[in-house]
């Protein structure tokens, strides 16, 4: 895995997501300060396929860009074409969060989504227009908040339910919630209380690609992800480093 800096989400929701069956080794991006938001995003990508040879010589069987909000300077083409070509020079299989969330998509067959955002309003716009991009219709955006600011790694769990539950999603939604930085899992039992929603969260769905991509095997997403947030087939017996 390949995070940002100051990200305080990733690797302990992805540590539990993972669980026994894959061991996590993280390359945190390099701390450059005194840049813009736009241009420490922009950073993130341009840094990206140095970012790649931080493991030496590790053994690999799947890597992944933990990191959401620099691809949406992207298109969803571009963004795939990259994580392909990242593929190739590597010789493992590589995606960002991104590309990770669509195969997540397609896998479960869902092509309406709320989105559920807690970036600056601006990143925001592009998350949205990615998606629509990609095919998928944005039937609505529910725009979070910290209170301090727009920020995916100070948005607690409780101004995430509150603010989801006040924007009212359908009760048969699927909500995706972007930012591999902001704390989801303690909130998928509370919104999925008494209604239908599906919950897919960055972490979520970077977790299943991994997954999938290490072992070689079908592995399904859970429709209920809080009580059971992977299911596997039984008899995969070898860890697997992502």
């Amino acid at each position: 895995m390949i995070v940002a800096p100051p990200n305080p989400s990733a690797e302990p929701e992805l540590t539990r997501l993972l669980g026994s069956r894959a061991d996590m080794h993280v390359a945190r991006f390099p701390v450059r300060s005194g840049l813009s938001h736009a241009d420490r995003l922009e950073g993130y990508n341009t840094a990206l396929r140095a970012m790649t040879g931080a493991f030496g010589g590790l053994r690999l069987d799947a890597m992944v860009m933990a990191c959401s909000e620099p691809r949406y300077l992207l298109g969803p083409d571009e963004d795939r074409e990259q994580c392909a070509e990242l593929s190739e020079a590597t010789g493992v299989p590589f995606a960002s969060s991104t590309l990770a969330t669509r195969e997540a998509l397609d896998h479960v067959r869902v092509g309406d989504i709320v989105l559920v955002s807690p970036y600056q309003p601006w990143v925001t716009e592009l998350a949205e227009r990615f998606w629509k991009s990609a095919g998928i219709n944005v039937t609505q955006v529910v725009q979070v908040r910290a209170e301090h600011g727009y920020s995916s790694y100070a948005v607690t769990p409780a101004e995430l339910i509150s603010q989801v539950e006040l924007a009212e999603p359908p009760g048969d939604a699927v909500l995706l919630f972007t930012g591999t930085g902001m704390a989801t899992l303690p909130v998928l039992s509370r919104l999925t209380t008494g209604n239908d929603r599906m919950l897919l969260t960055s972490n979520l769905c970077t977790a299943w690609w991994a997954l999938s991509r290490a072992t070689g095997r079908h592995v399904t997403l859970s429709r209920v992800p809080y009580r059971r947030h992977m299911e596997a087939p039984a008899g995969v017996a070898r860890r697997h480093t992502a």
